[in-house]
């Protein structure tokens, strides 16, 4: 779980909320046909510009967000450290075993195709083209949740404009006005909130996973490279910990980590 996505969800939709019962009842914001024209238009402009099965996958997507799995690098690096060492003691073969235990299935895949004796060049083709399928998916999420970020503004527009038209087509009672004038700005409201506390952000989140899982994807790529081409552990180790950041780099030095591939 991605507890500060999960605080920022609950804290923004608590303090709009906060900030709306110290003045007036929720009451006042709900509005069935203001939900239709926004939450309904969202959905049906998103259908128009993607693909049905592109749609569909907004929920695992939301997955994404609120839940990151992924290992960090560092641990990345050590493991990828330990197999070099095997390798070079006892041979690419003595790793064959190792895989089995593997739960990445790029890096398993990768360290299959050394153990095959597959050649750095056509290796290297099928990591870079799994590498770019996966930057694809994720490229496309993040463009659904920011095109559903313009889309609702959009239909919340659209809502407004048509409770102005019908205001404006009755004017007879003018103690109407104040109520169907609110009634039409609710519609700006709701998609102002649902682009701004939900799909922005969310694109944001997407596109900051997607740039985690490439870079551990290019050190993973970069690892198993330097296992097939039997390079030194403490070699290795240097290239790799130029991916980590800062943190991660100190972090591995005070934990007495940098420089065990070399034992």
């Amino acid at each position: 779980m991605d507890f500060a996505t999960l605080i920022g969800v609950i804290s923004g939709i608590g303090l709009v909320i906060g900030s709306i019962m110290l003045n007036s009842g929720l009451g006042l914001f709900y509005d069935l046909t203001s939900l239709m024209i926004v939450v309904g238009g969202t959905i049906a402009a998103t259908f128009i510009a993607y693909p049905m099965k592109e749609v569909f996958k907004v929920f695992a997507l939301l997955g994404r967000v609120f839940f990151n799995k992924q290992t960090s690098l560092s641990k990345i690096v050590e493991e990828l450290i330990d197999l070099a060492t095997k390798a070079k003691k006892n041979g690419i073969l003595a790793i064959d075993s190792e895989i089995e235990n593997i739960s990445d299935k790029f890096l398993k895949k990768g360290l299959q195709m050394v153990v095959d004796g597959i050649e750095g060049p056509e290796m290297n083709t099928v990591l870079a083209t799994e590498m770019q399928n996966d930057q694809k998916r994720h490229k496309n999420g993040v463009q659904l949740f920011s095109d559903m970020g313009k889309y609702a503004p959009a239909f919340g527009m659209v809502g407004t404009l048509i409770g102005l038209i019908q205001m404006l087509a009755d004017l007879n009672d003018p103690s109407s006005i104040g109520p169907k004038m609110a009634v039409a700005l609710i519609t700006t409201f709701y998609g102002a909130i649902m682009a701004n506390l939900f799909f922005v952000p969310m694109s944001v989140k997407l596109k900051s996973r997607s740039q985690q899982e490439s870079l551990r994807m290019q050190l993973i790529n970069m690892g198993v490279n330097s296992i097939r081409q039997g390079d030194h552990p403490r070699f290795m180790e240097d290239k790799l910990k130029n991916l980590l950041t800062e943190d991660e780099q100190k972090k591995r030095a005070e934990n007495g980590e940098s420089g065990k591939g070399a034992k």
